[in-house]
Order: C-alpha cells, then sequence, then structure tokens
C-alpha cells in the first residue's frame, strides 16, 4: 500500500498537518479566555478555527502516513490507526464547536457558558479526549514495535499521547504536532532519491 498516490505524498501531509496543529495551538495558548475572547478576541477566533481545521488535515495525513506503513506495523499499527482516526473525528468535532459554534454562543447566549453540564455532554467529551489520547499512545508503541522510524519519532508520540489527554487545553496538543512534524520531515528527506554514484573517468585515448 506504500506505492498508492497518497502514502507517496505521506511526508509532505504529516509535516503540514503537524505544523498547523502547533501553530494554532501556540496561538490559542496568546489568546484570550472567555466568552468575551471567542466572540470579540481576533486571535482567540483565528487560532481556535484553524486548530479545528488542523484536525481534518491530521486525519488525512494520518491515513497516508498508514500506507505508508502498514505493512511494517502490522495488526498493532492497525488497531493504532483505527483508535487514532475516531480519535481525530471525536476530539475534532469538540474543536469544530469551540472554532466555529462557539464564538456565535458567545456572542448572543454568553450565559450558556455557565449553564450546568448534562451527562451526555461530559460523556462525548470526555470520550474525545480518551480516544485522543490512547490513538497516539498506541501509535507510538507500534512505531517503537516495529522499528519503521527512528526511535525518537516513536517516543515523541507516546509522550505527545499523554500529554494529548488534555489537548483541548492549550498547548497540549502541540506535542502531537510535533511529532507528526518530525515524522513528515523524516520521511521526505528519506525518500528522496539518491544521487547517482559518478561514474568512472574514462580512460584518456592513447
Amino acid at each position: 500500500m506504500d506505492d498508492l498516490p497518497l502514502a507517496r505524498h505521506a511526508g509532505p501531509l504529516a509535516a503540514v498537518a503537524g505544523a498547523l496543529l502547533v501553530l494554532t495551538d501556540l496561538g490559542r495558548l496568546l489568546g484570550g479566555r472567555g466568552p468575551g475572547a471567542f466572540a470579540r478576541d481576533p486571535l482567540t477566533l483565528v487560532a481556535n478555527a484553524g486548530y479545528a481545521v488542523s484536525f481534518a488535515v491530521l486525519a488525512v495525513a494520518l491515513v497516508a502516513v498508514y500506507l505508508h506503513d502498514a505493512r511494517a506495523t502490522g495488526r498493532l499499527g492497525l488497531a493504532a490507526f483505527v483508535v487514532a482516526l475516531v480519535g481525530i473525528v471525536e476530539f475534532g468535532g469538540n474543536m469544530w464547536f469551540d472554532g466555529f459554534a462557539g464564538p456565535w454562543i458567545a456572542a448572543v447566549a454568553p450565559g450558556a457558558f455557565a449553564a450546568e453540564r448534562t451527562t451526555i455532554l461530559e460523556v462525548g467529551g470526555l470520550s474525545g479526549y480518551l480516544l485522543f489520547g490512547l490513538g497516539w499512545i498506541l501509535t507510538g508503541v507500534a512505531v517503537l514495535r516495529a522499528r519503521v522510524h527512528p526511535w525518537p519519532i516513536g517516543a515523541a508520540f507516546l509522550v505527545g499521547g499523554v500529554l494529548g489527554l488534555q489537548a483541548g487545553m492549550a498547548p497540549f496538543g502541540a506535542p502531537v504536532g510535533l511529532a507528526f512534524l518530525a515524522l513528515g520531515v523524516w520521511l521526505a528527506r528519506s525518500s528522496r532519491p539518491r544521487s547517482p554514484a559518478t561514474p568512472p573517468r574514462a580512460a584518456r585515448a592513447r
């Protein structure tokens, strides 16, 4: 599967997804807090919307990386891919709400943020956090076990997964982005065609 078009672009896609996740999460860290910032602070609005979009890009990059590595990572890699993808979808939905619905609610009904959370809301939010973190922990284990990439990249996914359990709070989503950025750069470099060896000089004609 590593010869599929999407898999061949795994490196650039992973690098772009990782960089976008890091930049937008750092932007959230620098932005304002509370309903007022959600509705009026330009940096918060852009950073939250960008953070939500980054999860869509991350999902595409994850598929590309899995297709690239599937033969090497085996069943554990498949399990890690499934959990990580579901985690991105679940958690990305949470961040979409913050990035696009949150500003509207903050403008028209700011008191909603102080309302008591229902059980179904808490279960939905918690499942997104848990699956997002667990997916990257399993990805790190699969990478380390298969030795398909340098071990620091696998370790970075493990750390990113643990911190990703709190990824709704900036900057705890950035470590996953850094791991993807490092993976993307390494894949892009390792896939470059090597220069052919310099042919020996022709013997001088006598």
